[in-house]
Order: structure tokens, then C-alpha cells, then sequence
């Protein structure tokens, strides 16, 4: 019995494997079938799409675009060699047709679809970024190309970019004069009054008011017949500076200057009055203020703590006040303009300068040419303007002869010069000074929220 139950599992065993060897052997076979039919039915699709793109082609060389459509689109929906031919001539004729109710949409989607693919070569997205360009769609545009450069990192695709990401918008509203934007805001003037304006031009505080700070913590400074205060971003008196300031400065870090008695003290925006009293005080920004005392000029922090002695003719600031950014601080000693980071006076002298903003470089002047260096004093563009100002979001206002426009971090001019002034950017906009006064203009892609 042993043994003829040793023999029976060895058979069983065997069946087994042959089974198995019989199994694959099926598969095989099977799978060749498969890839056999395959490679029939693509050659079939292949001849099929070569004989649709014939035909279509003879419609289009006698102009009857209409009637290529259907075979393109039918060859197109083939996934064999072919199959991109027919998608390009699919978009040509679609083009062609883009007139017509319908076609636009079609050759759209049909890019879409291209661009979708992960093997998607830059040209496509190209192609669909002038095809909205053309069409006004700057925006999406935009949107194609930085997507162009973060999957392929086609130089051409980046260059074409770069050419059209500064193109603006002007807003229509036009005031009397505009100052530097602070907050996405600006302290603007209409007949003979000052407000405050949002970077569209659209008014957030009414010209009412006699001065007017800037608009910071959802407050502004403002003056009214000699009576000073502060109202709220729906205009509501929410402060009442006492009878002793007579003057006040821009609000900001929630700190005011104020004049009191002859000398300036620092306020909080509900005009809690510190005790340090000074000949003039900047507008603070990133922590630190331009002071002067004794006759000099310095720099000092929240705490009044002097970060640069007062022993300046001058710490250089913009029209608002504001004199440090990226650590850096520019001090005036006669003809010579020093240049401080982090408190440490440098090596590098200058015949006039522009304060840094928070990022970019700063605009500094050498025998009578602007150009720009880095926080450490660099040269990185070279003194080439007949005026400045520092780059604020990887733009910088120039003047070139009588008349201002924008340079890009590289030094290349992206916005021509066609305005008889201009400020800064910030928040994707900037004022300028045009034939009907002082107006907005708005990069069109940061309208949807891109960096520059």
C-alpha cells in the first residue's frame, strides 16, 4: 500500500505540472494573438488615418474646410502614428474656421487635450498661449506658459513669458496727485482735498479731509478744519488726537509721529503719546525710523534704541518716510551718501540714493548716472538713468530722458517709457503720471493672484 500510494501522488504531481506547462503554453499563445491583432488593427488605424488625412487634404486645397472637419476629427480619434498629423491639421482648419459658431471652443479643447498629455512638447503650449493672447485672454495665457516652463523648462517658452508678463491695465479714475502705495492703498488728492484710494482706483476714504495719512490697521490720520483724528477703512471718527498736535506724519506699525509744542513725539493710532521728544521723525518700516535730534539724523527701533547714531546731514527716505528695508539703511554726510546693513556702515560712497524696498534692489547714483546694486553694495545693473527709483516687486521705475517707465530685475526695459512720472509697484500695481493725472496701471496677470 506504500507504495502505490508513492506512485499515485508522483502521478498526480506530474499532471500538475503539465497542466501548468499547458496553461502557459495557452497564455502565450493567446498574447501573441493579442499583440498580432494589435498590430493589424494599428496598422489598420494607421492606413485608415493616412487615407482620412488624404482625403481632408484635397477638400482643403479647394478651399471646402467645412467638409475636412469630419475626417480629421474621425482620423484624429485614432491612437496610432498618425494621430498627432491629424490633430495638427485638425487645428489649422478649426482656425480657419474660428468664425464660425463652435470652432473656437473645438480647437481649444483640442489643445487642452494636447497639453494634458505628459509627453506634451513646449510648441503646443505656445501655440495656445498666442492663441489667447491674440484673442485678449492674457491671463490664461499666462497661466499656459508657467505651466509650459514648469513641465518641459523650454528657454523659448520662458523668454516668450517673460516678454508679455508686464503687460498692464490702466484704471480710468484720475486724481490731482497720488502718493507712494502703501498697504495696497494710496493718499491721492481731488480738488484741493486728500483721501485715500485702493490700487484699482477706486476710493476707499472720500477727498474730504484737509491731510491725510497713510491707511494702516484699518485706520487713517486725518485732519478736517484744524481738527485732527482718526477714522475707520468706512470713514467713521474712531480717535480724537488732543488740542495739543498740531501736525501729524504717516501712520504705520501703529505708530504716528506728532507734532507737539515744536518738537515730534511718537503716537499710537489712537494718539497714546510717547515720552522721547525729537527735532523730526520718519515713518517707521520693518521695525526701525529715521530720527533727528541735536540737528543730526540717525536711525532708531520701536524702543527708541539708536541702531545708526545721529550723526547724519540725512537718512535717505521716500516720500512717505520710510528709510530701511532688507536691513539696509542709506545715511547722507555732505556730498557723500554711506550705505549701512544691519547697523554696519560699508565702504561704498554714492552721490544719491533711494532707500531699499522689501525686496530688489536699490537705485544709487555715480557720476550723475542711476543704476542699481544689492544690499552689500554690488553692482547689478549698471549706471545707465537719468533717474530711478528702487525695485519694488522685481520692478523699477527709470527715467530715460524726459519721460519714466519699468525695468525688470535683468535690466531690461518691459514697460516703455510713456509716462511723465512714476512710483513704485506694490501689489501688482503703481501710480503714474499720464496726460489725465495720476493714475493706476495693473499687471494683468497679477490680477490672478501671481507673484512677479
Amino acid at each position: 500500500m506504500p507504495v502505490f500510494t508513492c506512485r499515485h501522488s508522483y502521478n498526480n504531481i506530474t499532471d500538475m505540472k503539465d497542466k501548468k506547462r499547458i496553461i502557459i503554453l495557452i497564455g502565450c499563445i493567446v498574447l501573441v494573438i493579442i499583440a498580432w491583432a494589435s498590430a493589424i488593427s494599428t496598422t489598420g488605424a494607421a492606413e485608415r488615418q493616412l487615407s482620412l488625412i488624404a482625403k481632408a487634404q484635397e477638400l482643403i486645397n479647394d478651399g471646402i474646410y467645412i467638409y475636412a472637419v469630419p475626417l480629421l476629427e474621425e482620423a484624429a480619434g485614432y491612437n496610432s502614428l498618425h494621430t498627432l498629423n491629424a490633430e495638427n491639421k485638425l487645428k489649422e482648419v478649426y482656425l480657419y474656421l474660428i468664425d464660425n459658431r463652435g470652432y473656437a471652443r473645438r480647437y481649444t479643447n483640442l489643445l487642452d487635450k494636447q497639453m494634458s498629455r505628459k509627453d506634451c512638447t513646449a510648441d503646443i503650449f505656445m501655440e495656445a498661449a498666442e492663441y489667447y493672447i491674440s484673442t485678449n485672454a492674457k491671463q490664461t495665457a499666462f497661466e499656459i506658459l508657467r505651466n509650459a516652463i514648469a513641465r518641459t523648462g523650454n528657454s523659448e517658452a520662458a523668454d516668450m513669458y517673460e516678454s508679455y508678463r508686464y503687460a498692464y491695465e490702466i484704471n480710468r479714475t484720475a486724481y490731482d496727485y497720488v502718493t507712494a502705495i502703501y498697504n495696497q492703498t494710496a493718499v491721492v488728492r481731488q480738488n484741493d482735498s486728500w483721501g485715500i484710494a485702493n490700487t484699482d482706483g477706486t476710493i476707499l476714504i472720500p477727498c474730504l479731509y484737509d491731510k491725510t495719512s497713510t491707511f494702516s490697521q484699518n485706520r487713517v490720520i486725518v485732519e478736517k478744519s484744524g481738527i485732527i483724528y482718526a477714522v475707520d477703512g468706512n470713514n467713521n471718527r474712531i480717535a480724537l488726537a488732543s488740542g495739543m498736535v498740531v501736525d501729524f506724519k504717516n501712520l504705520s506699525e501703529n505708530r504716528v509721529p506728532v507734532l507737539i509744542d515744536d518738537k515730534w513725539y511718537r503716537a499710537t493710532g489712537a494718539f497714546d503719546i510717547g515720552e522721547n521728544a525729537f527735532e523730526d521723525l520718519g515713518m517707521y518700516h520693518d521695525g526701525y525710523t529715521a530720527a533727528k535730534i541735536n540737528g543730526r539724523w540717525g536711525v532708531i527701533d520701536i524702543i527708541t534704541n539708536w541702531l545708526i547714531p545721529a550723526q547724519y546731514d540725512e537718512i535717505i527716505s521716500d516720500e512717505l518716510g520710510r528709510c530701511y528695508a532688507q536691513d539696509a539703511v542709506f545715511a547722507r554726510s555732505g556730498d557723500e551718501v554711506y550705505l549701512y546693513l544691519k547697523g554696519i556702515r560699508l565702504n561704498n560712497t554714492y552721490q544719491d540714493a533711494r532707500p531699499f524696498s522689501d525686496e530688489g534692489y536699490a537705485a544709487v547714483k555715480k557720476d550723475n548716472k542711476w543704476g542699481f546694486i544689492d544690499t552689500e553694495g554690488n553692482i547689478k545693473i549698471d549706471y545707465f538713468y537719468d533717474d530711478a527709483l528702487s525695485f519694488g516687486e522685481h520692478l523699477a521705475g527709470v527715467k530715460i530722458g524726459q519721460m519714466w517707465g519699468y525695468i525688470n530685475i535683468n535690466g531690461r526695459l518691459v514697460i516703455d517709457t510713456v509716462f511723465v512720472e512714476a512710483k513704485s509697484f506694490s501689489g501688482g500695481s503703481a501710480p503714474v503720471l499720464t496726460e489725465r493725472g495720476w493714475q493706476f496701471i495693473t499687471l494683468i496677470e497679477y490680477k490672478k493672484g501671481a507673484t512677479l
